[in-house]
């Protein structure tokens, strides 16, 4: 179905279409008869990975930025994907960076954004991720489902724009607080290149302080609520290797519980399209190379310590075959979905 309809949403804004198919995920994941019929038609079988003290039923996830305010969980759920990691969510409410924001270098399989952490907020997002027992009577005379869904479910954390990065501690702390009694685990997100300054939070005195607040503050999390709360960062693949290394030292020794490799790249190497001077994180097929590298120097330098999910430019099951190959546990997805469809999730879990 889908080779049919992308002709169609790629004749309309990037953005536009993009929320166009989050509005139909939202209706699947509260409409009963259409969450089923998602359900059936992209069931992946059961290949049960354990990461972070979690068991997920596959290794491929939906990687943060596609449902920014956690309003579709259910209907992405429907797709098979063995977690769903929602965001980024910032403390407050905000714009995100003037539009256009989102550019299809169809030549490429790539996309650029330059979207800025856009969202309603984590007093929104918190609202939209109740837990699935937490349904009021009228909605069960309905028979409309919870937001959330029986599947892994994490949460992407980022600093406001208008924070500076001395107090972005502050917010990464409060965002802990706002959403450890809810999410099976967190992402410290600083490794977007749109929000200014937030990559430099991976040099090594500054993540070391952030990552130390963090940690303590989810040991007071852990306590409070009686359950385990892992918390992974997710990293740039323009890290030099020896900024690579020093990022990981450091995230080993906070005792944080995993490493998402790769976020977007600033790098515009091979294109073809005539986007490619758009500025923004470049997407999909492209960063496919350097992610790999990326995640193969990560593998090598932890060690095995803690459990690496790679993401970028994973188009098709080879491209996500190869990462586990490779070491990483888990996988997430994104661009691919824009040019291969919702099928990519059950081509990938049954080539493996």
């Amino acid at each position: 179905m889908y080779p049919l309809l992308r002709p169609l949403l790629f004749r309309l804004n990037p953005e536009r279409a993009h929320a166009l198919t989050l509005f139909a995920l939202r209706l699947a994941g509260t409409v009963p008869l259409l969450n089923w019929t998602l359900r059936k038609m992209y069931a992946t079988p059961e290949k049960p990975v354990d990461a972070f003290g979690l068991r997920f039923k596959n290794p491929v996830g939906l990687a943060a930025g596609y449902d920014k305010d956690g309003v579709a969980v259910a209907g992405l759920a429907a797709l098979g994907f063995g977690h769903v990691e929602v965001g980024t969510v910032t403390p407050l409410a905000q714009d995100g960076n003037p539009k256009p924001r989102i550019f299809r270098l169809v030549e490429d399989e790539a996309v650029i954004n330059r979207m800025g952490f856009p969202g309603r907020g984590a007093d929104f997002v918190r609202r939209r991720i109740k837990p699935v027992d937490d349904v009021n009577l009228f909605q069960r005379l309905l028979g409309i489902l919870p937001n959330r869904q029986p599947t892994i479910f994490g949460v992407n954390l980022g600093k406001n724009k208008s924070t500076p990065n001395e107090e972005a501690v502050l917010d990464y702390v409060s965002l802990i607080q706002d959403f450890a009694p809810f999410a099976d685990y967190l992402t410290i997100n600083i490794s977007s290149p749109n929000t200014v300054g937030l990559r430099q939070l991976q040099g090594r005195d500054a993540l070391e302080g952030l990552l130390g607040q963090v940690h303590a503050q989810r040991v007071m999390e852990q306590e409070k609520l009686q359950k385990r709360v892992p918390v992974l960062v997710k990293l740039a693949p323009d890290l030099t290797e020896a900024e690579l290394d020093d990022a990981i030292d450091v995230i080993l020794r906070t005792k944080m519980d995993g490493i998402i490799v790769t976020n977007t790249t600033l790098a515009r190497d091979g294109l073809k399209s005539t986007h490619q001077r758009e500025s923004g994180g470049l997407s999909g097929k492209p960063l496919t190379f350097k992610s790999e590298a990326v995640l193969r120097q990560t593998v090598k330098r932890v060690n095995g310590e803690i459990p690496i999910v790679s993401a970028g430019g994973i188009m098709n099951p080879d491209d996500a075959k190869r990462r586990l190959d490779d070491g990483a546990a888990l996988v997430q997805v994104y661009t691919g979905l824009i040019y291969r469809g919702p099928a990519l999730v059950k081509d990938i879990v049954k080539a493996l």
